[in-house]
């Protein structure tokens, strides 16, 4: 599997990314010395995908599969994209406040914790439906590693499109999210005019 190794919070500042949208606490405190180039259009719509995938943790094949999927669907190209990203397991654990971050929630689902509907599913780029129920399997609920999660995801606003219940690590999908809940700050419209060319 390919991964990415640059410094996080070094990839958010070339993005002009805040660190929390990646669920992590940490500001930087450099500054982006190219802060006053003029950026091409093209430059634009490049940095719009660039900060789609780098939130999401999608590499760009499995990133343009997604682009054609929610061609094919009805509705809004970009819309559809950003509705398809946000499905995803590993963000609707992230999302749940069972994970810190996106990429720890990717190592829960990896590594066989997560029941969908009680089926074990490992597979993080799977698509959640109206209606699942997605459960922490029973014997990793009692392990410390959840317990130092749910304190430090406590606080954090869960959407409203997810039930979750913090004691028995368990998150029912009420409904699919629409593009007004999801708080990721990208202009789909952009990644839709850098594929169509």
């Amino acid at each position: 599997m390919a991964v990415n190794r640059v410094p996080v919070l070094k990839r958010c500042r070339s993005l002009g990314l805040e660190p929390m949208y990646l669920g992590i606490d940490k500001k930087s405190k450099r500054e982006l010395r190219r802060a006053n180039r003029k950026v091409s259009e093209y430059g634009l719509q490049l940095r719009e995908k660039q900060k789609a995938k780098f939130i999401y943790g999608v590499l760009e094949k499995p990133f343009r599969n997604y682009y054609k999927k929610a061609k094919q669907q009805k509705g809004q190209v970009g819309e559809n994209l950003m509705i398809m990203l946000e499905r995803r397991l590993d963000n609707v654990m992230f999302r749940a406040g069972f994970a810190r971050t996106r990429r720890e929630a990717r190592q829960i689902v990896d590594h066989r914790h997560v029941l969908v509907n009680g089926k074990c599913v490992n597979i993080p780029s799977y698509l959640i439906k109206a209606g699942d129920v997605i459960e922490v399997k029973e014997k990793n609920r009692d392990s410390q590693r959840y317990k130092d999660i749910l304190e430090v995801t406590g606080g954090r606003l869960v959407p409203e499109w997810l039930d979750p219940n913090a004691e028995a690590l368990t998150v029912t999908v009420k409904e699919l999210p629409t593009r007004e809940v999801i708080d990721v700050p990208v202009d789909e419209m952009l990644i839709v005019e850098l594929y169509s060319k």
